[in-house]
């Protein structure tokens, strides 16, 4: 209890300091806190817990998902933040962070209530893509990470050290065939913060449309913060659904940010890591139905509906941005029965129109004979 206590203490010291070192804008961990992504292999020299063996981010295998029907869609709340809020942004040298106020909660679909802390973002380059987490081998440009804590330990930083303290919402962005209004609140203001420590103050706006369409299809795992101290806390949730965001919009994500005045910041996001013998649950039961992780064309994504409406829909991962909802086992029975009954309509009515048609010649031709009722003896003959 004491060591617990002792770092804890520690860490939240290095946060007043203002020592964070992580691209997450975590607590950082005791030990220096100069890192880089070009080498994470030697992470767990200052940071232990980078080699444990519940290490995020992680490559979800959709075989070898398991479905849980206790997963619920994941509900927010306080999430419609209007041009009244002021949000600051910050450039930490590992990426770009905009802290939340913790009235935006994650209300359901996980064990307890989660409060917003910040969210931040992993790129790639012209290169190639920049995504953690990999959907069936594939990377995708970017990811968004949404941190919320549990608030019964009352800081981000004391909930860091607590098994399921944090709750991430991971996202990927794809690229798509026009901007997105809601990303472009954000993007806007990155030349403001484009060199190393600075910070500024924008308006605030909807954060949910930073979000899939539909947060009903995702994966969920225990894991751990995807930089220095690399803590085994976080609750994972990756959502099935991309959101579509313009190769202009891309461009700038991955351009203008600098770790120092002369240094692009690029690549930011740290290598898959072994499950060992983790379980990798899913929220629906066919990962690869509807539109697959990878290959499918773009939509211009609807409107979000209200975050704390619980009726939702599904809709698969798509390599550009919004889906279409994809079709279940019930949905495809019932077109299937839909198209039989239309064919066997269509067969009843021509059946109908050929004895009426029959019926009429028959009429016509008998239509001069005179009806003569049969004798006794014919009907016994």
């Amino acid at each position: 209890m004491e060591q617990r206590g002792l770092r804890a203490l520690l860490i939240l010291t290095c946060v007043q300091l203002g020592a964070r070192g992580t691209g997450e804008d975590h607590p950082a961990g005791p030990g220096h806190h100069h890192w880089s992504y070009t080498d994470f292999s030697e992470w767990d020299r200052d940071f232990p817990d980078c080699g444990g063996n519940s290490q995020s981010p992680i490559n979800v295998d959709t075989q070898n998902t398991t479905f849980d029907p206790q997963l619920t869609p994941i509900l927010l709340s306080g999430y419609d933040l209007t041009a009244g809020d002021t949000l600051r942004l910050e450039n930490n040298r590992h990426t770009v962070v905009l802290k939340l106020p913790d009235s935006l909660k994650i209300v359901g679909g996980l064990p307890h209530i989660y409060q917003a802390a910040q969210l931040h973002f992993h790129w790639g380059s012209r290169k190639g893509p920049g995504s953690e987490h990999t959907i069936n081998g594939k990377r995708f440009p970017g990811e968004i990470h949404v941190v919320h804590y549990n608030p019964e330990y009352e800081s981000l930083e004391l909930a860091a050290n607590q098994s399921g303290g944090l709750a991430v919402l991971a996202a990927f962005l794809e690229e798509g065939p026009e901007d997105n209004k809601d990303y472009e609140h954000l993007l806007t203001y990155l030349e403001e913060v484009k060199d190393g420590g600075q910070s500024t103050e924008i308006p605030g706006f909807d954060i949910r449309g930073l979000l899939p369409q539909y947060l009903d299809r995702y994966f969920r795992y225990n894991g751990s913060l995807t930089t220095p101290p690399c803590l085994q806390t976080v609750n994972w949730t990756v959502f099935n659904q991309t959101i579509p965001v313009s190769a202009r919009q891309l461009t700038i994500l991955e351009d203008t940010i600098h770790h120092d005045h002369d240094h692009i910041l690029q690549m930011n996001f740290r290598e898959t890591q072994a499950l060992n013998g983790r379980v990798v649950l899913s929220s629906f039961r066919d990962p690869i139905g509807g539109r697959k992780a990878a290959g499918a064309a773009p939509q211009t994504p609807a409107p979000p509906s209200d975050s704390d409406d619980p009726s939702v829909h599904d809709s698969g991962t798509g390599a550009h941005g919004h889906g279409n909802p994809s079709l279940g086992t019930g949905d495809m029975l019932a077109i299937l029965f839909g198209v039989l009954f239309a064919v066997t309509a269509v067969a009843f009515y021509v059946y109908v129109r050929k004895s009426q048609k029959r019926n009429q010649r028959s009429s016509d031709s008998k239509s001069n004979v005179i009806y003569k009722a049969a004798t006794a003896e014919e009907n016994m003959a």
